[in-house]
């Protein structure tokens, strides 16, 4: 095999294709990268059982063939190449010879035949717009769990329901939701997808446009394609019941107060300087603003006020991770934050906190990011 290729198209299609990839896998064939070159150009593909993504550029192929080389020492090879088109061909030894300008490498092939069957999706369930898909994305992702046990909670619940997709995700503590338009010929559908991939598709896709949803396969593996341009992340889906969250937004959203995004967060952030970790940060709303108290290890104390209009109901002191807090602020992006304060039917429970974005002091925002936070008890 030999081609030639754009130095900066290859180093970004190899990029693209190894951020999937674990940074520690067990089985050594799975770091690799899978290339295929023929008459129509370049194909590049890495999967590791789980997922998968795959891209095609153009380049000169003087001899087809395929091979299979170590995807991340590529990718950092490819980056650093001087500015000049890079041929690659396979040696007589068997090696892989990589020549940019007087830049020479000799890469070791992998066995191609031991190389796993890339899954296959044809056709295109649904479109959505890429832009709000990847803000979703961003705004849900967060919230889903980082521990293994529960493996149903690391993922984000994809639904579709007529023209709505709506991401969903909980680490039980704390309930991330939004809704983007969503075209295509189901009615329903669902899917749970590992939040750490669908992250990767919402950084790499943001830019594209639409991006085509396919849904495919079915009892084990069942998988789900994402589609813009020349580029395709495949991800297999989480198999378990997502718990049933949406119950748990309030309907009624009339004692609530309204505070400016950047405000809180610097503020939030100084207060919590003093605190131990993981210990809650108190919130007091009241007619004159929010104030923060906190006290931690080493007699530190610390405490400060901002503006917010209290509107619907009485002052309301709670405590609240304020990590989770942040994640959520940042993820408004809004000047202004409505915080909402939700009532249970159980006295002895605390109820939690919805949070979403205001566009100003008396007007909601107009897309539909939803956070439910969870209060942490108070020692008092």
């Amino acid at each position: 095999m030999r081609f030639q290729v754009n130095r900066d198209v290859f180093s970004e299609a190899v990029s693209f294709v190894v951020k999937l990839l674990p940074q520690r896998n067990p089985q050594p064939i799975l770091a690799g990268v899978l290339i295929e070159a023929s008459g129509e150009g370049l194909t590049l593909s890495a999967f590791d059982y789980e997922a998968s993504a795959r891209t095609t550029i153009e380049a000169t192929v003087d001899d087809p063939g395929t091979i299979l080389v170590h995807g991340r020492l590529l990718s950092d090879i490819a980056s650093r190449l001087p500015n000049a088109p890079i041929e690659i061909a396979v040696e007589e030894d068997g090696g892989v010879a990589v020549t940019c300008g007087s830049a020479r490498f000799t890469l070791a092939a992998m066995p191609v035949e031991e190389y796993p069957s890339i899954p296959e999706v044809t056709g295109s369930t649904g479109v959505v717009p890429a832009e709000d898909f990847a803000t979703a994305i961003a705004q849900v992702a967060f919230a889903a769990s980082r521990d293994d046990v529960t493996p149903v909670l690391t993922g984000v619940q994809l639904e579709v329901a007529d023209h709505n997709l709506s991401l969903v995700a909980t680490d039980r503590y704390r309930v991330s939701l939004r809704d983007v338009p969503w075209d295509g010929q189901v009615a329903e559908q669902s899917a749970l997808v590992p939040a750490r991939t669908l992250t990767e598709v919402g950084k790499t896709f943001a830019h594209a446009g639409n991006i085509e949803v396919a849904f495919s396969g079915a009892g084990d593996r069942e998988i789900i394609a994402f589609t813009a341009g020349n580029k395709t992340v495949t991800s297999l889906l989480i198999k378990g019941n997502f718990p049933p969250v949406r119950r748990l937004f309030p309907e009624q959203t009339d004692h609530y107060a309204v505070v400016n995004t950047g405000e809180l967060i610097e503020a939030v952030r100084r207060v919590a300087l003093v605190l131990d970790r993981s210990a809650p940060l108190r919130f007091t709303f009241g007619a004159d603003g929010v104030t923060m108290d906190a006290s931690g290890s080493e007699q530190a104390r610390a405490s400060e006020s901002v503006d917010a209009h209290l509107n619907g109901g009485d002052e309301v002191t709670l405590g609240l991770n304020p990590q989770y807090l942040l994640e959520a602020l940042g993820a408004v992006k809004s000047e202004f934050t409505r915080v909402t304060f939700t009532s249970s039917d159980n006295a002895n429970k605390l109820s939690p906190v919805l949070i979403t974005s205001q566009t100003s002091v008396d007007q909601a925002g107009l897309d539909s990011f939803k956070y439910l936070l969870q209060p942490n008890l108070l020692l008092r």
